[in-house]
């Protein structure tokens, strides 16, 4: 994997505030990001790229966010995604680690919180590419 190459990140979630708090704060930490709030944009721009990370949100007006994150394994299984869901349950979680996501954040969460688990998820990355 090129050092040079900005770690790229897709976020998903139907409330525009996530992506109004999270971009800013990732892009600050040195990542590329995108931000969407409909999955079938963010379902039709990974036909388009490659991410390297995924924060998707469960409960969604269309697609899912387990849909989602099952098809984004299935396209790319190395893409590491990350759940964050203001309705964690037992299930829920386990049913999205089941489906290979990295970790489940539950809402409200703080900021430090998703950029410790980018930072693990993005070692993770790079470690089972080496």
């Amino acid at each position: 994997m090129d050092l040079d190459k900005k770690t790229q990140i897709l976020i998903l979630d139907d409330e525009p505030i996530v992506c109004k708090r999270l971009k800013p704060a990732l892009e600050k930490a040195g990542y590329g990001v995108e931000t969407f709030t409909r999955s079938l944009e963010a379902m039709h721009r990974l036909t388009e790229k490659t991410f390297d990370l995924v924060i998707t949100d469960l409960k969604m007006e269309g697609l899912d966010g387990m849909a989602f994150l099952t098809e984004v394994k299935r396209r790319t299984p190395d893409t590491e995604v990350i759940v964050i869901t203001g309705f964690a349950t037992m299930e829920t979680a386990r049913e999205s680690y089941q489906k290979g996501v990295f970790d489940f954040i539950a809402k409200p969460f703080k900021l430090g919180e998703i950029l410790d688990v980018v930072r693990k998820a993005e070692a993770n990355r790079r470690q089972s590419q080496s």
